[in-house]
């Protein structure tokens, strides 16, 4: 049985993450901000009473800054036991249900730092997606 994923734009780019790793998909959030925190962390989000750490993943795999005047999507992913972070993305796509036939190993032309945070790759008809490991990308000290 094939696995939905939750896809998103990143650098142009269309990663995808299992549905069930995904709480849900807010618009940007207001960030407070964590001193003398790695790049990577943007700030914390208050999520209905629930403080979240918030991750650019633009830095984690070392992509250009996102213009200042361009807005983020908050995908707010599970991982671990209970633990919640939300992961700072370009643009929210669809929920892709593609056959498993279509995943392969990613290509050494991937780069390192994104090959490390990617699982698979899956030939769609007119893009590739890169599904992206969440435990990995949430992981703080990757990028460090």
């Amino acid at each position: 049985m094939a696995t939905q994923y939750c896809t998103f734009k990143l650098g142009g780019h269309l990663f995808g993450v299992p549905v069930g790793t995904v709480q849900e998909v807010l618009r940007e959030q207001t960030l407070t901000e964590v001193p003398l925190a790695p790049a990577v962390v943007s700030g914390l989000i208050n999520l209905r009473g629930q403080i979240v750490i918030t991750l650019d993943l633009r830095e984690q795999m070392g992509l250009p800054r996102r213009a200042d005047s361009a807005e983020a999507t908050n995908v707010v992913v599970r991982t671990g036991a209970d633990t919640v972070t939300s992961l700072l993305v370009d643009e929210i796509g669809d929920v892709l249900e593609p056959d498993l036939d279509l995943f392969e190993d990613p290509p050494d032309t991937v780069p390192a730092r994104v090959r490390d945070l990617v699982v698979a790759v899956c030939k769609l008809e007119r893009q590739l997606m890169l599904v992206l490991d969440t435990e990995k990308a949430v992981n703080v000290e990757v990028a460090a």
